[in-house]
């Protein structure tokens, strides 16, 4: 059965999505795009030609009442998950939204609650977890092949910088690194660790040339319920050599250490150096469809088996806590907990 899809968001990243993911997939169909802003939609109009004039909509409302549909697939802004999100639950839509899924963890379970009532699909698109090298480092650790994980350092480093001040969306993000960025990050931790984070310091800053409204970059130290302790850095602005997007990861265990990079210009690897032997490189294992194809090939599996994805809104609700737990101790330079229910509190 094709899965029918109304995209909601038509932005560069919604325009993006729809002709190098969605029209890539044999097993979805799209049969309508919605975006509330009229140039927007009408851009979007201009540059795909999958569907007629008569498929475009400025709401979801008006798409459910025009065409047939399956799922949602939400590629809109942060402020528009939530609404766009339970108004498709509620017409019995199954759901694929952008990360982060939403802007508070009572929001985010509203709409989980939501999916759940209806008996409906709510997955978040976690993309960075499909692809080869970041399995392979998952499968090493679960395995246990070198011991119990001690420290973990990780770096990001981009320069997102050249762009006018004035015109770039990109710099007027709210928390551009925590937010935008570093959720990436705080999704394969807990996929590559397999534990639970429970408390974060951070914090935060924009240097001198950052074009960023907003702080660019920042560090943080998080501890994890298995006892892992994880150092953190990333820049948008950095004047150091470029990571790939998933960072450059170094883990420590009882038995010697794995360092691993993934989806970006730098080859991908991941290596184990047992303690007091050289390092050499993993067999990678086969990642058919990597990226957001793998996310939505998770996706559609889900919603035929009816089976709960990886990333399903209430299993990704950890990643989001974690995200909103490095926010609140950067705003209030306190340290955060984070509560197995995913609550977060600062210790002042």
């Amino acid at each position: 059965m094709t899965l029918r899809i109304i995209q909601v968001g038509m932005g560069g990243w919604g325009r993006n999505w729809t002709k190098n993911i969605v029209s890539q997939n044999k097993d979805v169909e799209l049969v309508a795009c919605v975006d509330a802003v009229h140039e927007i939609l009408s851009l979007a109009q201009q540059e795909l030609s999958s569907l007629s004039a008569a498929h475009y909509f400025p709401s979801l409302t008006e798409a459910l009442a025009a065409v047939e549909a399956d799922a949602v697939l939400i590629t809109a802004s942060l402020q528009g998950h939530v609404p766009v999100a339970l108004e498709a639950l509620e017409t019995g839509k199954h759901v694929l939204m952008e990360k982060p899924f939403a802007p508070t963890i009572a929001e985010a379970q509203c709409v989980i609650d939501s999916a759940s009532q209806h008996g409906r699909i709510l997955m978040i698109s976690q993309n960075y977890r499909y692809y080869p090298a970041m399995r392979a480092v998952q499968e090493l650790l679960r395995a246990g092949t070198l011991g119990p994980i001690g420290t973990v350092n990780l770096d990001f480093r981009r320069y997102d910088n050249t762009a006018p001040r004035e015109t770039h969306r990109h710099y007027q993000l709210w928390q551009p690194l925590l937010v935008d960025m570093s959720i990436h990050h705080f999704d394969l931790m807990r996929m590559l660790l397999d534990q639970e984070p429970v408390r974060i310091t951070c914090q935060t800053w924009n240097p001198p040339w950052s074009n960023f409204v907003e702080a660019a970059a920042g560090s943080a130290t998080i501890t994890f319920d298995g006892g892992t302790v994880l150092n953190y850095r990333g820049s948008w602005v950095s004047m150091a050599p470029q990571t790939n997007w998933a960072g450059e990861w170094n883990i420590e265990c009882a038995g010697g250490e794995i360092t691993a990079t993934s989806r970006g210009d730098k080859p991908e690897y991941a290596a184990l150096r047992p303690r007091g032997k050289r390092l050499h490189a993993l067999k990678l294992p086969e990642v058919p469809l990597q990226d957001r194809n793998g996310t939505l090939a998770a996706f559609v599996q889900a919603v035929r088996t009816g089976e709960e994805p990886e990333t399903s809104g209430r299993r990704n609700l950890k990643t989001l806590a974690l995200m909103l737990a490095a926010v609140e101790a950067d705003v209030s330079g306190q340290p955060v907990t984070i509560t197995p229910d995913a609550v977060v509190h600062s210790e002042k």
